[in-house]
């Protein structure tokens, strides 16, 4: 009798194991934006190596991550060190009415697992049951040298906003030292935003579940027949764009901020038309009434033309230089401000502990994969946002409780 009652207890502990979940945002659409992926090296790699892991423009990864690229005649080749931190950008994908990034694929070595590419190589961002079930692979399935396997990748848009305000999204692997106000405060935004995008009811977070997390951004407003019309990019990064030719940041106050980009590459004209003014210039001339401000900015790339557009205005007082976010030699090492490193808890940083944060708003709770507040982007305010939990480890759970009161029932 004992043996029964140990055995359905131990039933009772493997079903209400708490599993890792990653937010989902449902689409029924095909638009698509520039997300990005938090990712962990697992070894030592080349610039080149890493974005061919990704199947990206290694530019553009060293552009977000502002990283100089003038720093070596081929920073392609530069080797980035294992352990460090980095944010991969993605094309998100609405496939099958959710949002994904699918345009990553992976080439099989020898000894290759599901299990090995997906928590070792890609860090957690896909699981392997999710490799198995995109390529058609048997369980227990021996993988052939050389296998394309895609990998589907988290990634959502939310319209590019956060509380109506333009917004790219990290998604974000949960470590075992996380805690959301780390997670908050290193991307600063706040705990109650970080809750409300991903639909959590509390702010328990597991080790290995994905969030969504808002990175404030600037957006552009290109015209649609621009080959980069969308684009946006977040405070601190960099985005390449118009064949190379053009560098675009997010500056204080919000403004997107475009210049001639540091490679070396045959380009089009950038000078404004009616003016000596080349992109990203700006003079300035004060006056009693104010200070003249010209401009010469950039609308898009259009059939291979950069299109500049010459701007004047009367302010109240001059601009001063350009703040654009500050570049970084290629590391070499993992620091930790490179690296990662645990996002610290609310008393080191100086605030209220987690569960008693004035003001929070607290979604519906969430025991499952969780869909954020809405396809149209978060509000910062709760919605009737469904969640879905596991019905087969409901099922098991509820059996195994019948179970349990049948046994203990005589001998109460």
């Amino acid at each position: 009798m004992l043996h029964q009652i140990t055995v359905i207890l131990i039933l009772i502990t493997i079903t209400t194991t708490v599993t890792s979940k990653s937010t989902i945002e449902p689409c029924s659409t095909t638009d698509t934006c520039t997300s990005l992926l938090g990712y962990t090296l697992y070894t030592d790699l080349k610039v080149s190596e890493l974005a061919s892991l990704f199947q990206i423009d290694p530019y553009n990864l060293l552009a977000i991550n502002s990283i100089d690229m003038t720093s070596s005649p081929d920073v392609t080749s530069h080797i980035l060190p294992s352990q460090l931190y980095v944010k991969i950008p993605v094309i998100c994908s609405c496939v099958d009415g959710i949002r994904k990034a699918v345009n990553t694929h992976y080439k099989t070595r020898p000894s290759d697992t599901l299990s090995g590419i997906a928590d070792s190589v890609y860090g957690g961002l896909v699981s392997s049951d999710q490799i198995r079930e995109v390529n058609d692979v048997e369980e227990g399935g021996v993988l052939d040298v050389g296998m394309d396997l895609k990998v589907p990748l988290p990634c959502t848009c939310f319209n590019g906003t956060d509380n109506n305000l333009p917004a790219v999204y990290l998604s974000y692997v949960v470590r075992d030292v996380d805690t959301l106000a780390g997670i908050a405060a290193r991307y600063n935004t706040t705990v109650t935003d970080v809750m409300t995008v991903n639909s959590l009811g509390n702010a328990a977070i597991e080790d290995g579940d994905i969030l969504a997390v808002p990175l404030s951004a600037c957006a552009s407003n290109f015209p649609k027949y621009a080959s980069d019309n969308g684009l946006s990019v977040p405070n601190g990064g960099y985005a390449i764009t118009a064949g190379h030719c053009v560098e675009c940041s997010c500056t204080p106050g919000s403004r997107l901020y475009c210049q001639p980009a540091s490679l070396s590459v045959s380009c089009s004209s950038m000078q404004c038309k009616g003016s000596n003014l080349m992109l990203g210039n700006v003079t300035v001339q004060q006056s009693s009434a104010g200070c003249n401000v010209t401009s010469c900015g950039y609308g898009g790339f259009v059939n291979g033309t950069i299109i500049t557009t010459l701007s004047s205005s009367l302010q109240p007082r001059c601009p001063g230089p350009q703040q654009v976010p500050p570049l970084t030699p290629p590391p070499t090492v993992v620091s930790p401000e490179l690296g990662f490193a645990p996002a610290p808890s609310p008393f080191q940083l100086g605030g209220a502990p987690i569960g008693g944060l004035p003001g929070s708003v607290v979604p519906s709770t969430s025991s499952g994969i969780a869909f954020p507040p809405s396809a149209n982007g978060p509000s910062g305010s709760v919605s009737g946002a469904c969640t879905l939990a596991n019905p087969l480890s409901t099922f098991s759970l509820a059996m195994a409780l019948v179970l349990f009161v049948k046994v203990m029932i005589p001998f109460l």
